[in-house]
């Protein structure tokens, strides 16, 4: 069983910058693959950023280039870094793990269904 931890959420002026943190439990951290997805009210999950086992990273077409997601396996922990934020990045930000699934069809890995631990989420609010 993997336990994720979301941290770092908060309310940030368009523009700005946010680091928000996911700590996972587990001893073999450095083989999950590594996910955060965001939810608005009445909308489903949508695929942000994921770090692979391998250390690949994939990003939604929105993201153009203003996040980064990385992985600390020494702290058991991923990372989303975003800049130049948009009210239209408002949402609960949820990590999501799974354990070392390779594909190498990359669509894989922006799907929900893909991952089998997830965290409680953290608010993210950017006021234009």
């Amino acid at each position: 069983q993997v336990q994720l931890v979301e941290s770092g959420g908060g309310l940030m002026q368009a523009g700005g910058s946010l680091r928000v943190s996911c700590a996972a439990s587990g001893r073999t951290f450095s083989s999950y693959n590594l996910a955060w997805f965001r939810q608005v009210p009445g909308k489903g999950r949508e695929f942000v950023a994921a770090i692979i086992f391998t250390g690949t990273t994939y990003y939604a077409e929105f993201v153009e280039g203003r996040f980064t997601v990385s992985r600390d396996n020494a702290k058991n922990t991923v990372y989303l870094h975003m800049n130049s934020l948009k009210p239209e990045d408002t949402a609960i930000y949820y990590c999501a793990a799974d354990e070392r699934t390779y594909s190498s069809d990359s669509s894989y890995y922006y799907q929900e269904s893909t991952y089998d631990y997830w965290g409680q989420g953290t608010q993210v609010t950017v006021s234009s």
